[in-house]
C-alpha cells in the first residue's frame, strides 16, 4: 500500500467543555466507532409552518477549545425525513461563544407544502469539531497564480484519466 492511502493514525479524544441547558436530555454523542460528527438534539417541542425559518435550540453551550471550530449543520437524513434544510449549510461556533446565555440553536427552513413538528430531542443536526488556522494577511498588488476561470471552469463530467499502477490494484 503506498503511503498517501495509509489511514491517519488514530488522535486521542479532544477534551472539550460542555454544557447542558436541560439535563434530562443526553449529551450529544457520535452514534459510531467510524462517525465524524456527533448528533444535537432539539430542547423543545417545535412546529415550522411551510417556508418559515425556525431557530431550534439545541440544548447545549460548547465553550470549543482554542485551535478549533465547532462546524453545525443537518443530519443526512434531516432533509428526507422531516423536509428542514439548514439554509446557509454549514453554522460556524466561534471559540468566544461559550457564555452562560450561548445556547447553540440551529436554523431550519421547512420547504415542504405543510407543516413539519418536531418533537422534543428529535437528533436534526451534527456538530463536527475541527481545527483551524488563522490567516495572516500579506498584501500584495498581484497574486503568484494564475487565474484558472470562474464558478464551474473545471467542468461537470469525469475526464477520463489513464489508470495508473497502484502497489495491490487490480490492473
Amino acid at each position: 500500500m503506498t503511503e498517501d492511502l495509509r489511514p491517519a493514525p488514530v488522535s486521542e479524544p479532544l477534551t472539550v467543555h460542555i454544557r447542558r441547558v436541560d439535563r434530562s436530555l443526553p449529551l450529544p454523542r457520535y452514534e459510531s466507532a467510524g462517525a465524524v460528527g456527533f448528533d444535537l438534539a432539539s430542547r423543545v417541542a417545535a412546529d415550522i409552518a411551510p417556508g418559515e425559518l425556525a431557530r431550534i435550540p439545541a440544548n447545549v453551550v460548547v465553550e470549543v477549545p482554542l485551535g478549533y471550530a465547532l462546524l453545525v449543520t443537518s443530519r443526512s437524513s434531516t432533509p428526507a425525513r422531516w423536509g428542514l434544510l439548514v439554509p446557509h449549510g454549514i453554522g460556524v461556533i466561534d471559540q468566544d461563544y461559550c457564555g452562560p446565555d450561548d445556547e447553540i440553536h440551529i436554523q431550519f427552513l421547512n420547504f415542504r407544502s405543510k407543516p413539519v413538528h418536531v418533537p422534543r430531542g428529535t437528533r436534526l443536526a451534527q456538530g463536527l469539531i475541527v481545527g483551524i488556522a488563522r490567516a495572516r494577511w500579506l498584501e500584495s498588488d498581484r497574486t503568484a497564480r494564475p487565474s484558472r476561470g470562474g464558478y464551474g471552469s473545471t467542468g461537470v463530467a469525469v475526464s477520463e484519466a489513464p489508470v495508473e499502477d497502484v502497489e495491490g490494484a487490480a490492473p
